[in-house]
């Protein structure tokens, strides 16, 4: 029987099998969040746990889940320079199984609140550090279409969960909810076996001195040689960048003051704020108690709240796949814009027609026609959060920060994603309880204000390679992005191009070209030794 070496699996071959780890870590991802609404709503689960009938606690054990997922991301922004983007995604792994294992097997709800609490650590370390894997590896012609696969496969497998959920809603007994969280133990069997076939991100390599393996992984990326001139030619400009980095390297508080020049502060304040905006959309409001909305406030009844709650999420995947031909076409920031009107837009006329459906009598034709109108709504929410709001903020925050700061940059991101999503499904539940359809007019409001926010602050990533990002802020020290053409426009502008030129020709010396404020460009010079 032939054994197939490692190193043999080399070009596309090699960044389909990463790829294939961040769309699997993302599918884990997806299925814990869209599989514990079904769960709770489920009479066998409430029979063992009846003390999730109480509002409060029904959030605190959804919520332990975005706890753990915070404190993963806080260990990923900790340790992931130290244990490489590899080991890092595996250990995460680990714990998810293990998580998933106890919460399969609960039979007590302390043993519930451990499993998710550990489920939600494993996915917190690999929901930041899978993308910035996936995005050191890819060209960047390719990194916004595969990293929005990861986020399409988070879409899918939120769709699946959901109708899990509905398929096992006409069985009894606790089959019904043990299965669907037991069904996370597939994604490890998948996982695992890949690891050993794909290498080391190239960038970590470099960053921590170990040259000529990341030379070597670079030839495999390429399916050429280390001799080769594209080979050499990138090795170059990203060893030249980090240099160029390392020279402007200042003490952490001269960072929190954004006193560097490459802006590491106000980069991470992007990469942040742009997962906080997707919180506060609402997408996990609707995530987790969609089911309960539509059986307690709109008058469905169980199985036809799930039915929904699978269609919908259904219609959220198609959309999650369409962001595959736009991501790069229109654009992080145009989708970013586009994405916040529409799911305002949403909102405001759900919440309007919730408010008239429960003006009416339990059952009542108006109830019934009004109802209708909301879920049609919830639905289109879903469709244009999908391609927008539902991937751009894990590509963004993989793409905008630096080299040394991207996985500090992409686990405070990812650590804010999670306690904003902790905060959000928290008072979920009392905020339906007690405000009713106006607890989504709130979201309606912020998805709007999100429009200015982004017009104004978010440069353009899409067709930049990730040396590219440095260039950018050097350039622009200004935080104002609007009316600048450099930092807006969709396709690689040709300065970068010509300082990328500039590092590879010369690698012992990099020109530094600034725009100050008052729009000339102020050039240095400096020797890279």
């Amino acid at each position: 029987m032939a054994v197939i070496s490692r190193h043999r699996v080399c070009g596309g071959q090699l960044v389909a099998l990463i790829t294939l780890i961040d769309a699997m870590s993302a599918c884990w991802f997806g299925y814990c969040q869209g599989v514990f609404a079904g769960v709770l709503v489920s009479p066998a689960f409430l029979n063992l746990f009846p003390e999730v009938n109480n509002g409060n606690i029904s959030g605190a054990v959804t919520s332990s889940f975005f706890l753990g997922a915070f404190a993963g991301a806080i260990l990923a922004f900790v340790l992931g320079d130290k244990l490489g983007r590899k080991k890092a995604i595996l250990a995460g792994h680990v714990l998810n199984t293990v998580g998933a294992a106890l919460q399969a097997s609960a039979c007590s709800l302390p043993q519930l609140f451990i499993g998710r609490t550990l489920n939600g650590i494993g996915i917190g370390i690999t929901s930041t550090m899978s993308p910035v894997y996936l995005g050191e590896c890819v060209k960047p012609h390719l990194r916004g279409r595969l990293l929005v696969i990861g986020a399409s496969a988070n879409i899918s497998s939120f769709a699946l969960a959901n109708w899990v959920n509905y398929g096992l809603a006409f069985r009894d007994g606790a089959l019904q909810w043990r299965l669907p969280l037991a069904i996370q133990l597939v994604f490890p069997l998948i996982i695992f076996p890949i690891a050993p076939f794909v290498p080391e991100s190239p960038r970590w390599l470099l960053l921590v001195g170990r040259d000529d393996a990341a030379k070597l992984v670079i030839a495999r990326l390429d399916d050429a040689l280390v001799t080769d001139d594209s080979v050499i030619a990138d090795y170059n400009s990203i060893k030249a960048s980090m240099r160029l980095e390392q020279l402007h390297r200042v003490p952490l508080k001269d960072v929190l003051r954004n006193r560097d020049k490459t802006q590491n502060l106000r980069r991470l304040i992007l990469s942040s704020g742009v997962q906080f905006m997707q919180q506060f959309a609402g997408i996990n409001s609707l995530g987790f108690y969609l089911p309960t909305l539509l059986h307690e406030s709109v008058g469905y009844n169980l199985q036809t709240s799930k039915l929904l709650a699978a269609v919908s999420g259904t219609i959220y995947l198609l959309g999650g796949f369409f962001s595959l031909v736009v991501v790069d076409r229109i654009g992080r920031r145009k989708l970013m814009l586009y994405g916040s009107l529409g799911m305002a837009a949403c909102l405001f006329i759900s919440s309007l027609t919730l408010k008239s459906a429960q003006g009416y009598p339990s059952g009542s034709g108006g109830m019934k026609t009004f109802g209708s109108v909301t879920v049609a709504f919830f639905v289109i929410y879903h469709a244009v959060f999908a391609p927008t709001w539902g991937g751009i903020p894990w590509v963004y925050a993989a793409e905008v920060n630096s080299l040394g700061w991207r996985t500090r940059g992409a686990g405070a991101a990812t650590a804010t994603n999670w306690v904003t999503g902790f905060a959000v499904v928290q008072f979920t539940k009392v905020g339906i309880d007690n405000l009713q359809w106006a607890f989504f007019l709130i979201f309606a409001i912020l998805c709007l204000s999100f429009f200015p926010i982004v017009y104004l602050f978010y440069p353009e990533t899409a067709h930049r390679k990730l040396e590219d990002m440095d260039e950018m802020f050097l350039r622009n020290p200004s935080w104002f992005v609007s009316g600048k053409e450099e930092m807006t426009q969709t396709t690689r502008p040709q300065a970068f191009v010509d300082a990328e030129l500039a590092r590879i020709s010369d690698n012992s010396q990099v020109t530094i070209v600034e725009m100050t404020p008052d729009k000339i460009e102020k050039q240095e010079t400096i020797l890279v030794l």
